[in-house]
């Protein structure tokens, strides 16, 4: 099928699901099902495409909303929390390795390729690190979407059912800067976030296209300039390129390669997850954080999806958004030195 034609009918299953999922009221209605969609379907052999462009949309489009909720006293409130937001990166490099010595032992795969595998961070940056330190490359990006897809169709799903049977995840009540929808001011906003994804880009930073939207909106909105609020069709449209582009990484013979590699990495990949979130409670208990919030904010997720997730179920969005972005930019940094020496 031709690259046009397999996006558009990504786009199709992609936007079908999503009502489907608005019908049945599930959380992220727009990102969860086109993900599960679309990656259904290329595991039937269904040709289905997402453009690289297409992602870079829907991640500017949630970078930029997430920074408008960075007003003057919620970075202050940040501030005041940076020792836990340390705490909790030290928590997932800890994890991360030692969930990928478990994988090794289940697997008999190389420790290059677990190391990377289970390492807690993007799968684009991951297998980029990967292949440089010799690690199978498929492999480490096969993990990573296994394990981004086991997290959102977990995560958001149990912190709804805990919230409604009143096991303490109740609400945090933040707000982004920007009230309204100004055509003018969004039409600014647009242009100097774009211009900050550019930018990035071209440094060849990770993630630029999230957090060059994120830091710049970040950065009006603490300064009082509120430009505007993204339109609501903006934000789904952005769950919904993030959900094809996530469910179309997957490929007609990913069930079928190495099955007891996968078995193992969903099995790490399940334990991280149940050891994250006790974390993550320990550390609401702690630090005086909602339990939603400190579970999302800990989880083995990526920045977009965990703090769409915030958003979604009205918890805490700049501390979800926080420590992903803290953990993502250490990450990237130590990931290198911290497998060097482990290696030496």
């Amino acid at each position: 099928m031709e690259p046009g034609r397999a996006f558009l009918s990504a786009l199709a299953a992609g936007i079908a699901a999503a009502l489907l999922c608005v019908v049945l009221n599930t959380p992220l209605p727009w990102m969860i099902g086109p993900l599960f969609a679309t990656a259904a379907m290329r595991l039937c052999g269904i040709d289905l495409s997402a453009p690289v462009r297409v992602r870079e949309a829907g991640q500017w489009a949630i970078g930029t909303a997430l920074g408008l909720y960075f007003t003057a006293p919620v970075l202050a409130v940040l501030a005041a929390r940076a020792g836990w937001i340390a705490a909790a990166v030290a928590f997932a490099l800890l994890l991360g390795c030692f969930c990928a010595w478990l994988l090794h032992k289940l697997s008999r795969t190389d420790r290059t390729t677990a190391f990377f595998a289970m390492a807690i961070g993007g799968a684009s940056e991951m297998a980029v690190q990967g292949e440089h330190h010799g690690a199978n490359v498929e492999r480490v990006a096969a993990a990573h979407s296994l394990r981004i897809m086991m997290v959102v169709g977990i995560i958001p799903f149990a912190i709804r059912y805990w919230g409604q049977h009143g096991l303490g995840m109740g609400t945090d009540l933040f707000v982004p800067g920007a009230r309204s929808v100004e055509p003018a001011g969004l039409l600014v906003l647009i242009l100097l976030t774009s211009a900050a994804a550019l930018a990035l880009k071209k440094g060849r930073l990770p993630n630029a296209w999230v957090i060059g939207p994120l830091l710049m909106a970040m950065a009006l909105t603490a300064f009082g300039i509120h430009l505007s609020r993204l339109p609501e069709w903006m934000v789904k449209a952005g769950q919904l390129f993030i959900g094809i582009s996530l469910g179309t990484r997957f490929t007609p013979g990913f069930l079928h390669t190495a099955p007891r590699y996968l078995a193992s990495v969903a099995a790490c990949s399940a334990l991280a997850l149940a050891l994250a979130a006790a974390f993550g409670l320990l550390l609401a208990k702690m630090a005086g954080l909602n339990p939603g919030t400190a579970i999302l904010a800990t989880s083995p997720g990526g920045i977009a999806e965990m703090s769409l997730t915030a958003q979604t179920l009205h918890l805490g969005v700049p501390i979800v958004t926080a420590f992903h972005v803290a953990r993502m930019v250490i990450l990237v940094l130590a990931i290198g030195p911290l497998f060097r020496r482990m290696r030496s």
